[in-house]
């Protein structure tokens, strides 16, 4: 346990000291909230649909939370180029604590970022729907955080440079994002597009935030919470795998 513990606070502190890296993942955040919030708001409301600002609030915290989340794991090749992993590796304690301490420190990020962004939102104008659900809020935007971060673990664990990181991650995040109904309803969609937005995680993740912040829910917040849950857990048990097969 004393090396999860370390190696989350190490993360944790490798965040907060990143203060540029702070405000700059702010910046897409910001400029989706003002920029569609404000610009696409008076087409979305004569359509029928409400204040956009309202709907897009969830959809661009999950974004930050994947952006931060998934990215974590380049300081796993990171930490691979510069011999910090492989002191840690020798270690003489179980890989997978490694593993859960680093997953679990990038998710407390991950999760820093989406309460910031969240935050802003309602300085901008987003109102939430009931304080009394702002658990389950916290719960979803960190089965988000843990999801991603496991995932970008995963994949940097079978990595070792960071160009072919960040191509396979780019192929992965921009296709997650915009086809999880984060920027536009899931309902009335075409049937290609439905289901790549069942089969995609972080469909589940917004409609959680959706209905915790709004109130409204596509597949319903049960459904969403299990099928998170059960994804999560089983990205920890894949990238714990891939993760002791790394050679030091």
């Amino acid at each position: 346990m004393s090396t999860i513990y370390i190696l989350w606070l190490r993360q944790i502190k490798r965040y907060l000291r990143s203060r540029s890296r702070i405000i700059g993942s702010l910046g897409q955040p910001i400029l989706f909230l003002v920029a569609l919030g404000f610009g696409f708001g008076p087409i979305f409301q004569r359509a029928g649909q409400g204040s956009y600002i309202e709907y897009l609030a969830p959809g661009i915290i999950a974004m930050s939370i994947l952006f931060t989340a998934i990215f974590s794991g380049m300081e796993m090749i990171w930490d691979r180029q510069f011999g910090f992993l492989k002191e840690t590796l020798v270690a003489p304690v179980p890989r997978i604590n490694i593993m859960i301490g680093r997953v679990l420190g990038g998710a407390t990020a991950a999760l820093f970022q989406g309460i910031i962004v969240l935050i802003i939102s309602i300085i901008i104008g987003f109102h939430i729907y009931s304080y009394y659900l702002l658990l389950l809020t916290l719960v979803f935007m960190a089965l988000i955080s843990l999801f991603f971060t496991a995932l970008g673990t995963a994949i940097a664990s079978t990595l070792s440079d960071f160009q072919g990181f960040q191509l396979i991650i780019n192929f992965i995040v921009m296709p997650v994002f915009f086809l999880s109904g984060a920027l536009f309803p899931l309902k009335g969609l075409p049937a290609a597009l439905n289901f790549v937005a069942i089969i995609d995680p972080l469909s589940y993740g917004v409609d959680g935030l959706h209905y915790t912040l709004t109130g409204i829910s596509h597949f319903g917040v049960g459904i969403d919470f299990v099928v998170l849950s059960v994804i999560t857990i089983a990205v920890m048990i894949i990238g714990s795998y891939l993760f002791s097969k790394i050679e030091v």
